[in-house]
């Protein structure tokens, strides 16, 4: 983790990944602290991580950014919303930096169902041609249902056994929690995949959260955190040992 990490370390290694966290800042159902995306993230990105370096890939995980696309949720209190197109103007400078220092690769590990990086990738891309940048998002690497009953969309008993497995301390005891019942679309359309738009979190739940936390434990957490952190450990080491140039069949 490069914030964790000193010059005398940095300067000797040549770095064949970076890995840059992005989370958002926002309310958790009554009972997960709001900046959980980020608590996640960054236990994520250091065991998957260290995966890879354990596997001999030479790769860094950089600070998390801790603001997310929150557009659906300017009414929520203290919900902090960041808009994509300043999330461009930041990867941009960062790729330039990365470019210019001769570090290839770029993978942008998104924790934050508002944020989608596709189109970003597509524009910063085209000006650094010699970095590559990826995204992956945590949440869609598993079958949750392995591993939960309900794993729930948004501070339901997937995100709260993961809390209280990286910070106990910070959760509310479940009985305190909101039910995380969410409304659903009335147009069936918007349920297929095909047709799309932002909901309004305040008219969807009563208490910010979507999914039943009240089956979470710290076990299930820290079995799902091992099964996706080695995932994505091994799918960084396949990045790191292949060429810019050969990534195609």
């Amino acid at each position: 983790m490069l914030q964790e990490t000193n010059w005398k370390a940095v300067q000797k290694t040549d770095f064949q990944v970076a890995v840059l966290p992005w989370g958002a800042t926002e309310a958790h159902n009554l009972h997960l602290p709001y900046g959980t995306d980020n608590m996640q993230l960054d236990r994520i990105a250091a065991d998957a991580c260290a995966f890879a370096w354990d596997q001999g890939a030479r790769v860094i995980a950089l600070p998390t950014v801790p603001f997310g696309v929150n557009t659906g949720q300017t009414d929520i209190k203290l919900g902090l919303n960041m808009m994509p197109s300043t999330q461009q103007a930041l990867v941009h400078d960062l790729a330039r930096v990365l470019e210019q220092q001769g570090i290839p690769k770029l993978v942008i590990l998104n924790g934050h169902g508002g944020n989608d990086f596709r189109q970003i990738i597509r524009e910063v891309g085209v000006h650094f041609p010699r970095l590559f940048i990826s995204e992956m998002n945590w949440f869609k690497a598993l079958d949750t249902t392995r591993y939960f009953h309900n794993p729930g969309e948004h501070a339901g008993e997937l995100e709260t056994s993961l809390l209280l497995e990286i910070a106990p301390e910070l959760v509310l005891p479940l009985n305190e929690a909101g039910d995380g019942h969410a409304r659903s679309w009335k147009i069936d359309e918007f349920h297929e995949g095909w047709v799309w738009a932002e909901r309004r979190w305040s008219e969807v739940t009563d208490d910010t959260g979507a999914g039943d936390p009240k089956g979470a434990a710290g076990a299930q957490g820290k079995r799902f955190l091992d099964a996706l952190t080695q995932k994505l450990g091994r799918f960084l080491a396949k990045l790191a040992e292949t060429d810019n140039t050969g990534l195609y069949a």
